[in-house]
């Protein structure tokens, strides 16, 4: 069966992030996210995020089986709704993300994810699973995701009851002795569905460079 993985972002806020995003900040990293080239975002969130997120992106990499090109690994962002882990951002960008709450009552970033993938539930279309690698105890992803994918979306079955340093371990052991977790159907009973539908207008994700 064909698969996508949705990947919840690193914490643009964090210690790691601020060596980045910091003014004077002097990495090779950092230079390159202020060259007019950026740098793919999955390799900044990886930076921010050495082990959880970097353990997903790898794990969805490596596990991916998307029905058409650009779709296997998507990372869900505060503002931009789903980028392809390869697209390439720059400072600006990420500035914008740390600015911007990733929370079900926030609406900016509701309504850009809830457009973008209702473009990704119909380039997919029915027969493909849908696999979210974050947070599940909260709504903040659950609640737009079930609303669109339905019985598609699923959540590894490991992922209960552990942290995310335990989780980003986890996926990085499952990469290296190519095992593949289990992934369980996500119960519409625990999104509260409560927020209104945004706009319908539909976003295409794109692997060019972001301001």
């Amino acid at each position: 069966m064909n698969r996508v993985f949705l990947i919840s972002p690193a914490n643009c806020n964090g210690v790691r992030a601020g060596w980045v995003l910091r003014p004077k900040a002097r990495s090779e990293l950092a230079k390159r996210l202020r060259s007019p080239e950026g740098a793919p975002l999955g390799e900044v969130f990886s930076f921010f995020s050495a082990l959880y997120f970097r353990g997903k992106l790898a794990y969805a990499r490596s596990f991916a089986r998307p029905p058409i090109q650009n779709t296997g690994v998507l990372i869900i962002t505060p503002t931009a709704g789903l980028l392809p882990d390869r697209a390439r951002v720059r400072l600006s960008r990420l500035r914008g993300f740390s600015r911007v709450p990733i929370s079900e009552k926030n609406r900016r970033y509701r309504s850009s994810l809830l457009r973008a993938v209702r473009q990704l539930a119909l380039e997919i279309g029915p027969d493909c699973e849908v696999i979210l690698l974050g947070s599940i105890a909260s709504g903040k992803y659950l609640d737009i995701l079930s609303r669109v994918f339905g019985d598609q979306l699923r959540v590894p079955a490991e992922f209960i009851g552990r942290g995310d340093m335990s989780r980003g371990a986890l996926l990085l052991r499952c990469v290296k002795e190519q095992r593949e977790l289990n992934y369980i159907p996500v119960a519409r009973r625990l999104c509260s569905l409560k927020h209104p539908d945004a706009a319908s207008e539909t976003v295409q994700p794109s692997i060019g460079v972001l301001p």
